[in-house]
Formats: structure tokens, C-alpha cells, sequence
């Protein structure tokens, strides 16, 4: 865990070098300090002498001076090593999750993934920096002022001794006592996030169903749960300060008590005493800030732990050690295929598929909910690796291929695609980012989305929101499909991207599939049999396997699920749709 956050570090291991040096200079300007004071007293106050006085007060201005400059360079060099090390983790963070297969990305919920990113990164910022300040700081002055108090008077220092002995065995326990509730606390985070992320992102949703009083319990609920975690933590933390306190002002109470004896007997100087009694300040208050450091570390241990399995998390696809480019057509061949999502365990999704499909055809995929019709799809652009047999692309095994060239040449449009907040240009050339505005629009034309576009005040500079919110499902879907039109891939998979389109519009775009992409593989999979039947062949799904390939004609005699389907649909009973023609 050490090594793999240590390499995030990088350009800023200067900084986090040079603050432990300013750090420990400033400690030893405050040790000076009271040595100084002691003289004063000792040789200038109770000597009357001024000139004495006058010069190492001087002395003291001037270590003081550079104890306070010491102090602002390792707040400084501190703050930018701290802030580059969790600016570093977010990037390495990001990219990682960039890499991930969605196997990979099943790991983790998007609420963790966004705590990861954010609430467990800020601390280990702020204990990253604590560690090279505090530290760092603590220690180094709590054994030189130990030191310096056996050297000024052994007998009164060990009264600091025993104090600390015993202050550090009972910050020990408090600070174990509490690391159980920090360590609980983060993953509670992901919940509040979760609750926060699924109440804005749909929340017509909430506001048509009138469920805004559940909601709100619902996030009451998580929120109380961290509070009520912190709370058990920090009340255990919190003894540290009566404890801290009650050593403190017993040892001011000894050593004035044993040392005003010690000065009456010429023991000890008075200038000595008041050194002790700062020391005793000194050590006491280092030791609380011990405590307060190892409280920090032990809620970044938590966030660190979650922080490295993300960046420890290696992608299940990788590319082959000499890949290749390029697709030569858009055939595909699935030989004894099977799928599991849970490679050695799971039960499999597919189970022994074989097909072949020529570059060019247009193939419907229709089947029940839960039949494996969005799985069978998702091998072919390579989101998942097959679990047994192999899956061929242009006669070529798609492990044999460089991912992204894979995927340039395959385009998928979900049922519920993304678009992101910008205009509508800006979202279609997520399919090709050098497309003119008139390659756009004829994309466009294709998905038969120019006709609603034109309509829109700013046309195709017309703003989207995150989302895109501010565009119906139909629209949404048709923009998704101009946008990956635009790739111009070899493979066009259609992952129930029609559906919420009425059946004129969905027969419009299918002619123009037809007229214009001819050369491109078309995988269309729909729930209407009025989107499929016109198609070159169709896969009839059944529970992971594949019930029956064929024409129209072929399954209408052949194929019970799929006769079943198409006379429920066309005997008014499943599409209620404008008949296409």
C-alpha cells in the first residue's frame, strides 16, 4: 500500500524533503528560546544588567523571527506537497477507472468510486500533510525538550518522564478505540452518495410518483449513520483533551511546587525554572498533537486502503502482445460460445452459441427480458471476453485485436445512451470529433433527428443539458444514433435503441440503414417484431441460447417463441404503434 501511494508522489518529493527540514529548524528555534529567557533572567533581571538584557533579548527577536520563517516554509512547501499528492491520486485514480473493463467496473458502485475520488483523497491530503509537518514537528520536539529538561535539572524532568508514560498509554487506548468507528465510517459515504446520486439524476422520476418524504428518509437514514458514527468516534476522541489537561496542570503544579524548594535551596535559578515550566508546555502539548496524528492516520488508513484498490486494480481485458489494426469487414462468428459474468463461478448467460453472420447483413435479435440479447452483443466489441469458445470479427479472434481499433469500427447505441451537457454538434462528434457540421447533419437525416433539431431555437448549437435532459427519449435516441452513424463503423449494434420511437419513424430509419450503410453489419435487437422482420435473418433468444436463426418466413413455420410473439404483437395485443409500411 506504502510503495503504491508513495509513487504518486512524483514531482512534489522535493517539497515533501524540504518541509520535514523546515519543520525540524523551526523546532530547534523554539528550543533556543527558553534557554535564552533563562539567561535573561538568570544574568540580566537578577543581575541588573541592562546591556545583557538588551542583547540576547536581540537574540530572542531574532530566533523567533526565523522560527516564524521556518514555520511559513513548511506551511507553504507542506500545502503544495499535500495538494500535488492528492491531485496525483485523483489522476492515477481516473485513469485507472478510464482502463476498466466493465467486469472491472461491476466491482465497484459509481457512489464508491465517487467517495474514492473525493472524501477518501481529501484525507489522505490532509494526513499526507500533517505527516510532513506535524509529524515530523512532534516528536523531534518532544525528545529535544525532554533532553534539554534532564540537562537543566534531571529530578524535575522526570516528572515529565512519568507523565508521558502514562499521558501515551492512555491516548494509546482512546485513539484504539476510536480507529474501529473511523474505520466504518467511510464506506457509510458511499451510501450518502448513492442516495444523493440516484434523487438528482432522476428526480422527475421522484417528483411524478410524489416520493420526495421517501427520499428524504432515505437520505435521513444514511446521513444519520455517519453522524452517528462520528459521534461515537469523536466522543471517544474527545477525552483527549480533559486527560491532556489534567497531566498538564499536575505537572505545572509539581514542578513549581518541587522546583520553588529547589531555587530557595540554590538548586536550581529561577530563569531555569521558567524554562522547565515551558518545556513541560512544550512536551505535553507535542504529545496531544501525537495523539491527534495518530487519529488522522488511522482514518486515512481507511480512505489509503480504499484509495490502492482502485489504483491496484488491473484491467481483466488487456491488448495481446502484438495486436491487430485493423477490422477487415464486419463478419461475425461465434464459435461454442458461452458467458458468465463471474468467471469460474457464476452460472453461464450464454450458454453454447454458434452463428455466423456476413459482413453487411442486418440481423434482428428479439427474445424475452433476461434472455442474454444485450450480453450476446456486448462480446462483439470486446466489453466482456468470451468465458468458453472463441468470437471472431473480420475472421479475426476480437482478443487478437488492439481494443480500440475494435471498438472504433464498432459502434453501439443502448436503449438508454448517454448525452452530455453541450451542444448537439459537440454530442455527435463523440462519433467523430473532425466531422463537419454537414457530415453531422446528414447523420442526422439518417437517424431522422434534423427534422426535430431544425426546430429548435439554436438548431444545432441548441445547448444540452447533463444528460440530456431537456430532450425527449425519443430525440435522445435518434441523436444517438446519428452520433454513431458517424463513426462510420463496420459493425452497428441497436440495443432496443428504437424503442422509443413510433413504428413510421422506426421503419424510416431502418430504410436508411438499408439505402445508405449497405456494407456495415447491422445487430438490431428489439422487443417489437415489426423492427426485426424485414431484417436479413433473425436470432430468436431463449434463456442464453439461441432457439432459432432464419428469415422471417423460416421462423414464422418454424419457431414457436417467435410465432407466439409475432401474433400477440400483430393481434393488437403487444403493439399498439402506426402500422409501418
Amino acid at each position: 500500500m506504502l510503495k503504491t501511494l508513495g509513487a504518486q508522489i512524483r514531482e512534489y518529493k522535493k517539497a515533501s524533503l524540504v518541509t520535514p527540514f523546515f519543520m525540524i529548524a523551526e523546532v530547534i528555534m523554539e528550543m533556543i528560546i527558553p534557554m535564552l529567557m533563562a539567561s535573561i533572567i538568570d544574568e540580566g533581571v537578577n543581575k541588573g544588567d541592562m546591556g545583557h538584557i538588551y542583547m540576547v533579548g536581540a537574540l530572542m527577536i531574532l530566533t523567533a523571527l526565523l522560527s516564524l520563517s521556518f514555520g511559513i516554509g513548511g506551511g507553504v512547501f507542506g500545502a503544495r506537497a499535500s495538494t500535488g499528492f492528492a491531485r496525483n491520486l485523483r489522476k492515477a485514480m481516473y485513469e485507472n477507472i478510464q482502463t476498466f473493463s466493465f467486469a472491472n467496473i461491476d466491482k465497484f458502485s459509481t457512489s464508491g468510486l465517487v467517495t474514492r475520488l473525493t472524501t477518501d483523497v481529501t484525507n489522505m491530503q490532509n494526513a499526507y500533510q500533517m505527516l510532513l509537518r506535524m509529524a515530523m514537528r512532534a516528536p523531534f520536539s518532544l525528545v529535544i525538550a525532554m533532553c534539554m529538561s534532564f540537562y537543566i535539572s534531571p529530578r524535575l524532568a522526570s516528572v515529565y518522564l512519568v507523565a508521558v508514560l502514562i499521558l501515551g498509554g492512555i491516548l494509546a487506548v482512546i485513539v484504539s478505540n476510536a480507529m474501529k468507528y473511523f474505520t466504518q465510517a467511510f464506506p457509510k459515504y458511499d451510501d450518502l452518495n448513492e442516495s444523493v446520486q440516484e434523487n438528482v439524476s432522476a428526480i422527475r422520476v421522484v417528483k411524478a410518483y410524489v416520493r420526495e418524504d421517501h427520499e428524504k428518509k432515505k437520505f435521513k437514514k444514511a446521513s444519520e449513520n455517519i453522524y452517528k458514527i462520528f459521534c461515537k468516534a469523536e466522543g471517544i476522541v474527545a477525552w483527549n483533551s480533559p486527560v491532556m489537561n489534567l497531566t498538564v496542570y499536575t505537572c505545572i503544579i509539581l514542578i513549581s511546587w518541587l522546583g520553588a524548594h529547589m531555587v530557595v535551596q540554590d538548586e536550581l535559578t529561577t530563569g531555569q525554572l521558567m524554562s522547565l515550566l515551558t518545556y513541560c508546555m512544550n512536551i505535553l502539548m507535542n504529545l496531544m498533537m501525537l495523539s491527534m496524528i495518530f487519529v488522522m492516520m488511522t482514518m486515512s488508513a481507511a480512505s489509503a486502503r480504499r484509495i490502492c484498490e482502485v489504483l491496484n486494480e488491473k484491467p481483466d481485458l488487456a491488448n495481446p502482445a502484438e495486436p491487430v489494426y485493423d477490422v477487415k469487414d464486419g463478419s461475425i462468428r461465434f464459435e461454442n460460445v458461452s458467458f458468465s459474468y463471474k468467471k469460474g463461478t457464476g452460472e453461464p448467460v450464454l450458454k453454447n452459441i454458434n452463428l455466423d453472420i456476413r459482413s453487411g447483413e442486418t440481423i434482428g435479435i428479439i427474445g424475452g427480458t433476461g434472455s442474454a440479447k444485450s450480453s450476446l452483443v456486448n462480446l462483439v466489441s470486446r466489453l466482456y471476453d468470451v468465458t468458453e469458445g472463441k468470437l471472431l470479427v473480420g475472421g479475426v479472434d476480437v482478443r487478437a485485436y488492439d481494443m480500440e481499433s475494435l471498438r472504433n469500427q464498432v459502434a453501439v447505441v443502448l436503449q438508454n445512451n448517454v448525452l452530455f451537457s453541450g451542444t448537439i454538434l459537440e454530442n455527435l462528434r463523440w462519433g467523430d470529433k473532425e466531422a463537419t457540421e454537414e457530415e453531422c447533419r446528414r447523420a442526422c437525416v439518417l437517424a431522422c433527428a434534423d427534422e426535430f433539431i431544425q426546430k429548435m431555437p439554436e438548431g444545432y448549437n441548441t445547448f444540452i443539458e447533463q444528460g440530456g435532459t431537456n430532450v425527449s427519449g425519443g430525440q435522445k435516441q435518434r441523436l444517438c444514433i446519428a452520433r454513431a452513424l458517424l463513426k462510420k463503423p463496420r459493425i452497428l449494434i441497436l440495443d432496443d435503441s428504437t424503442s422509443a420511437v413510433d413504428t413510421a419513424t422506426d421503419a424510416k430509419i431502418r430504410k436508411a440503414f438499408a439505402e445508405e450503410i449497405p456494407g456495415t453489419t447491422k445487430l438490431i435487437i428489439a422487443q417489437r417484431v415489426s423492427s426485426v422482420e424485414h431484417a436479413d435473418r433473425i436470432i430468436v433468444m431463449n434463456e442464453g441460447r439461441v432457439d432459432g436463426f432464419g428469415t422471417h418466413e423460416e421462423l414464422l413455420a418454424d419457431n414457436e417463441i417467435y410465432r407466439d410473439v409475432y401474433e400477440s404483437q400483430t393481434g393488437g395485443s403487444g403493439d399498439f404503434d402506426e402500422k409501418a409500411n
